[in-house]
């Protein structure tokens, strides 16, 4: 049997048909056989050569959505912008990121079948334990160095950020009503302004705007901005 000269291509191959019956039948009710069948020449045997399981296949599709459109290397070399500007637009531009994409919107779907999944809920955590330490903990650092964020510990920072950012209040991951939800967010802000990392700004709420009126287009955003806004302004004043 020859062996494939564009094993790379044959891969990517795999997580296109994959994430398009994903999206049209259901994570659940697609099997490596429809996976196989859906691409013209592919056997079983290639599938198993480059994924052992769909839990594979699932997993490489978050990674490869990320990294094609990784907010984080954006902003690395960006000129002028202190270590909390940086964190703050690489944040808040997975929003608008994510809305554009609808590749993203899908495997969002995907995920709400898979909330009740042990290997989906830890696979989502070292995942997002390796982007904190490889992107975020480095801009936290950053921002510790030129004081625009207080010194503590960049490593924990890093992680906390995105377990609550991307676990704890993503409408996916944790289902939950428009105000529920809002009162996540108005919590994170809360948090991380008292631990000297304020990262929401004017932008960031521009931005969390278009991911929040995704999942709860019939919220008043509005709202949610005067209720995270009033209590800063309020400390400001009386500071």
């Amino acid at each position: 049997m020859p062996r494939n000269k564009f094993p790379e291509e044959t891969r990517q191959k795999i997580l296109d048909a994959s994430l398009e019956l994903f999206a049209e039948k259901g994570y659940e009710k697609t099997t490596i056989l429809d996976i196989v069948g859906n691409m013209d020449g592919l056997t079983r045997g290639a599938f198993y050569h480059h994924f052992k399981s769909k839990e594979e296949v699932l997993d490489a599709l978050s990674e490869r959505i990320f990294y094609e459109n990784n907010p984080f290397e954006k902003v690395q070399n960006e000129e002028g912008l202190t270590g909390l500007e940086k964190l703050q637009k690489a944040v808040f531009d997975t929003a608008a990121v994510e809305e554009a994409d609808e590749r993203y919107q899908g495997l969002m779907r995907i995920a709400a079948e898979l909330l009740s999944s042990p290997h989906f809920i830890a696979s989502q955590l070292e995942f997002n334990r390796e982007i904190a330490a490889k992107y975020i903990q480095p801009l936290m650092e950053e921002g510790m160095a030129d004081g625009s964020i207080a010194p503590s510990s960049a490593k924990w920072l890093a992680e906390l950020l995105l377990l609550m950012m991307n676990i704890w209040s993503n409408p996916n991951i944790s289902p939950g009503t428009a105000e529920e939800t809002a009162e996540k967010l108005i919590l994170i802000a809360d948090i991380f302004d008292k631990l000297g990392c304020p990262l929401f700004d004017e932008s960031s709420l521009e931005a969390a705007e278009v991911l929040y009126e995704m999942h709860y287009p019939e919220a008043n955003f509005g709202e949610l901005v005067d209720r995270i806004e009033g209590p800063r302004e309020e400390r400001e004043r009386s500071s």
